[in-house]
C-alpha cells in the first residue's frame, strides 16, 4: 500500500485545511520520501465554493461521497467544533478510514470514544496538531517517552494569550489595547473568550494529561482561570521580581494518592525557568520524566502551515498503516483528580494598604514586594507555601483582594 498513491479527503477548507492541501503540493518531494506513492487530496468538503482557488474542482458539499468512495483511505478533519465534526469522524472510522485532526475541542470531548472506534475498525485516529500546532508533542509522548513515567507537564499552550502577555510586559500596553491589537493581527477571534478565559489551554492540558495517565481527564473537571483580570500593575510587579506572567496548563502526578493535579491559570514564572523566555505567539511544553528528567518542546503553537505540518505528519503515518491501528494509550476510564483545595502553592497578592497589618496576621510571613511606580495606596506581598484552601480562607477575611496570582516554583 505504501507504494501506491494514497487518496485523501480534507474536511473544512479554512486556515488549516487549506494549509494541508497547499503543503502537500509545496512539499511533494518530502512527502514522497516518506510515502513513495505520494498522497493526493481527492475531495475538499466545505459548505462554501471557492471559484478562485486552484483546488476548486475538488470542493464538494456532500460527505457521503467521501465515505462511499473506496479510494479514500485518510480523512483530515480541520473543521473545528464538535458537530458535524464528530459525526463525520465517527462515520469515517466506522468505514475503516483513518482520521487525523487539529480539532482540540473534539479530541478533548470524544477522544477515547473515537480511538476505540478506530481500533474496532482497524484504522487510526491521530491528533498531533490538536495541542501544540506545529510542535511535535503527542507522538513523542506516545512513542519516544513510552518507557517513561511522566511526572509533570507544564505548558504554554495558547499563542494568543502568550502574545498578549508578552506585549504587556515588553511595551506596557494595557490588556484592553493588547487584545484589540491581537484581534487586528488575527491572533484573537472577534469573541476571544476561549483564549483569554483559558478554555483553549484547558482542553489542551486535558488531552496531554489523558495521554500522560492513559485514562480520561475531563477538561470540565479542571480548575480554569484566564488572563482577563491581569493588569499592567501585576505585570510591573512581576518584572520587579524577575518573573513574567504566563498562562500555564499544569499536570502533575501524585503517586502517593494515585491521582493527578491539573490546572489552567496565570502563573508568575521565574527567569530561571525555561518557560520564562517563551514569547509572542510561540508555545512550549515542559515535560519531566522520572528517568529522562527535563525536556522542552518549543515552536509555533498555531498558524496555517505549522498546524498543517502536524496534520500532514499524521496523514503520512496513517498512509503507511492502512489496515492497521496506530496505538494511542488513552481509555475512557475517568482519572480521579487531586482536590485542588489541597494543592500547596505560593501566591503574589495585592491589597489596600489599610489591610497590611491584618494580612500579616492572617498569612503569617508576608514578603513585601515593591515595583517602580507602584500604587502608593496598596500593599503587595508573596506568601509562604500554603494550600489553596488555607489561602482562600485567609483571603476571604480581607476586605479586598486586588490581585492574586500563583507563583511557579523551581
Amino acid at each position: 500500500m505504501a507504494n501506491e498513491m494514497i487518496k485523501a479527503a480534507v474536511l473544512g477548507f479554512g486556515t488549516v485545511g487549506s494549509g494541508v492541501v497547499e503543503l502537500l503540493d509545496i512539499n511533494k518531494s518530502s512527502v514522497g520520501r516518506r510515502v513513495p506513492g505520494g498522497v493526493e487530496v481527492k475531495y475538499i468538503l466545505d459548505l462554501r465554493d471557492f471559484p478562485d482557488s486552484p483546488y476548486r474542482d475538488r470542493v464538494i458539499h456532500d460527505f457521503d461521497r467521501i465515505v462511499e468512495d473506496p479510494e479514500i483511505k485518510v480523512v483530515c478533519e480541520t473543521m473545528g467544533g464538535k458537530e458535524p465534526a464528530f459525526t463525520f469522524t465517527r462515520r469515517a472510522l466506522e468505514k475503516g478510514i483513518s482520521v487525523c485532526t487539529s480539532n482540540k475541542e473534539l479530541v478533548a470531548a470524544h477522544g477515547p470514544e473515537l480511538l476505540r472506534i478506530a481500533r474496532e475498525h482497524s484504522c487510526s485516529y491521530l491528533f498531533e496538531a490538536s495541542v501544540g500546532g506545529g510542535i511535535p508533542i503527542i507522538r513523542p509522548m506516545n512513542v519516544s517517552l513510552a518507557p517513561e513515567s511522566i511526572e509533570k507537564i507544564i505548558g504554554i499552550l495558547n499563542g494568543t494569550t502568550n502574545y498578549m502577555m508578552t506585549r504587556m510586559e515588553k511595551e506596557d500596553i494595557s490588556f484592553e489595547d493588547v487584545l484589540r491589537q491581537a484581534q487586528e493581527k488575527g491572533y484573537a477571534e472577534r469573541n476571544p473568550e476561549a483564549d483569554i478565559e483559558g478554555h483553549d489551554a484547558c482542553r489542551k492540558i486535558a488531552i496531554l494529561s489523558s495521554l500522560m495517565c492513559g485514562k480520561t481527564v475531563r477538561y470540565e473537571d479542571i480548575p480554569c482561570e484566564g488572563i482577563s483580570r491581569v493588569t499592567m500593575t501585576d505585570v510591573a510587579y512581576a518584572r520587579s521580581m524577575g518573573r513574567a506572567i504566563k498562562l500555564l496548563g499544569i499536570s502533575e502526578r501524585d503517586e502517593s494518592a494515585g491521582t493527578f493535579y491539573v490546572r489552567t491559570a496565570p502563573y508568575m514564572v521565574p527567569d530561571s525557568h525555561p518557560l520564562h523566555g517563551v514569547e509572542d505567539v510561540f508555545n512550549a511544553v515542559f515535560v519531566h520524566g522520572n528517568l529522562v528528567d527535563n525536556l522542552m518542546f518549543y515552536g509555533r503553537g498555531a498558524g496555517k502551515f505549522p498546524t498543517a505540518s502536524a496534520v500532514v505528519s499524521d496523514m503520512l503515518d496513517c498512509a503507511l498503516n492502512i489496515g492497521n491501528t496506530i496505538p494511542v494509550c488513552w481509555t475512557d476510564e475517568v482519572m480521579q483528580l487531586t482536590d485542588p483545595a489541597t494543592k500547596v502553592e505560593e501566591f503574589f497578592v495585592r491589597i489596600p494598604l489599610s489591610d497590611k497589618e491584618k494580612a500579616k496576621s492572617l498569612f503569617g510571613i508576608c514578603h513585601e514586594v515593591k515595583a517602580p511606580g507602584g500604587p502608593e495606596d496598596e500593599f503587595a506581598f508573596t506568601t509562604e507555601p500554603m494550600t489553596e484552601a488555607a489561602f482562600a480562607e485567609a483571603a476571604g477575611r480581607l476586605a479586598e483582594i486586588r490581585s492574586a496570582i500563583r507563583i511557579l516554583r523551581g
